[in-house]
């Protein structure tokens, strides 16, 4: 049995002081509050908290920033650099590339990643030796940096609606969604890592070809993610192709229901909305990036509001803090109405723990039985000066950063002390994940 005491921790009805926590086999088995610490604890100082989940990630995306920041453009502008850094990947160089990026993530406090995973194939679209070798990769770079991982392998076929893949695309596809349902079939995480699906979009699978993924995540009871009207082109080819929007061709294919996550879902009628939130859909929040891409502000307080629940994600890492992706929530929503306080701190806070979404329902609390993942935030930086209990979730949704991290749990297993990753030198292994592509 390993002992935690934290000097505050957040647990279900707000933050408490003087809380141990006791571990056994990578599980909460005692939570007290209001005590002093025992002999031969952990001392936890500052404010321990849920791991955190990160819902959406491309982990080779880490290689764009800083590198396009300087052009002018849109998203699409944006997407062909993109497609050219996907097309230099093998196994072995996104190994080493996404091992230091989950690293990263782990010292910004994120226990669990959803990597929505769509380069499976070798350049021009051959399959590899093992046709899973790319997830293969990313598995094992998770367990490198010491966290959990839901694979959500892509289903992605076309380009656009109605055109084929082409150039860099050719990686992405099965060629048909039974195609792709047989190679995932053949894929067995290990402990850590579970398997979910996506359909990439309405733009990269045919209306035809939905089905074998919705029926795959069902017989699997595997999470099914997919990216939903990011931008307005989508919505207006897809109008074009099918006479509906983006959300009603995926509710009339049957994608919609709460283990389902929509990831963006920036640019909705109120229809869409009622749909997402009638459905008990997900939807994942992933400011940081939607700004990058200059994609759009989403409505994520109305789908809140209609009955969807948020996450967050990182997505294409131009940081990664689901700190401030939580705050972007309230702030950009400030700046689409001009009005101050649409989400309670508390709420927001939540959003940062949404393990669910990832199909792990037994993380992202600190209550007797939940998975070990304890994340410790200072208190005492300058951001975070100030600190009282009452004060709690203002003070990390609003003024903490990834760099107050002190302290990472996963599983009862420390990855993270002072600061510091405790099996990879992070910044290290980015710089040669990332050496010699300008």
């Amino acid at each position: 049995m390993s002992v935690y005491w934290a000097e505050y921790a957040w647990l279900p009805d707000g933050a408490a002081a003087g809380v141990r926590l006791d571990v056994v086999d990578g599980r909460i088995t005692t939570v007290a509050a209001g005590t002093e610490a025992p002999d031969g604890a952990t001392r936890l100082p500052g404010l321990t908290v849920p791991g955190l989940a990160n819902a959406h990630s491309h982990a080779f995306h880490r290689a764009l920033r800083g590198r396009t920041q300087a052009d002018r453009g849109t998203f699409w502008t944006w997407r062909s650099q993109m497609y050219a850094r996907a097309d230099t990947l093998t196994p072995d160089s996104y190994h080493a590339l996404a091992r230091a990026v989950y690293a990263e993530m782990a010292l910004a406090g994120i226990t669990c990643v959803g990597e929505f995973h769509y380069l499976h194939h070798a350049p021009g679209g051959r399959p590899y030796a093992d046709p899973n070798a790319m997830s293969e990769a990313l598995v094992a770079a998770a367990a490198d940096a010491g966290i959990r991982i839901t694979l959500l392998d892509t289903c992605y076929l076309s380009g656009a609606i109605g055109k084929p893949l082409e150039g860099p695309q050719l990686r992405f596809g099965d060629h048909t969604a039974e195609g792709w349902a047989e190679r995932v079939a053949a894929f067995a995480p290990a402990g850590h890592a579970r398997a979910g699906a996506a359909l990439h979009s309405v733009r990269g699978v045919p209306a035809d070809q939905i089905a074998p993924v919705v029926r795959w995540a069902e017989e699997n009871g595997a999470p099914l993610h997919v990216h939903l009207s990011e931008q307005p082109a989508e919505n207006e080819a897809c109008l074009a192709a099918y006479g509906v929007t983006p959300t009603r061709l995926l509710a009339d294919h049957g994608v919609l229901g709460p283990r389902t996550s929509v990831v963006h879902a920036t640019h909705l009628t109120g229809d869409d909305v009622t749909l997402i939130g009638g459905s008990s859909t997900w939807t994942c929040a992933c400011p940081t990036t939607e700004r990058d891409l200059a994609d759009g502000i989403g409505a994520f307080r109305t789908l809140a509001g209609a009955g969807s629940p948020i996450s967050l994600g990182s997505d294409s890492h131009a940081v990664i803090d689901l700190f401030e992706e939580a705050r972007a929530v309230e702030l950009d929503e400030r700046l689409r109405t001009g009005v101050r306080g649409h989400w309670p701190a508390p709420e927001l806070l939540r959003t940062a723990f949404a393990h669910d979404s990832l199909g792990w329902p037994d993380a992202g609390s600190l209550t007797v039985g939940a998975r070990a993942d304890l994340v410790t935030i200072a208190t005492d930086t300058p951001r975070t000066a100030g600190f009282t209990a009452s004060t709690a979730a203002e003070i990390v949704v609003f003024a903490a950063s990834s760099s107050d991290v002190r302290s990472v749990v996963v599983d009862g297993r420390q990855v993270v002390a002072g600061g510091t990753h405790q099996t990879i030198d992070v910044g290290r292994a980015l710089a040669e994940a990332l050496g010699g592509h300008p």
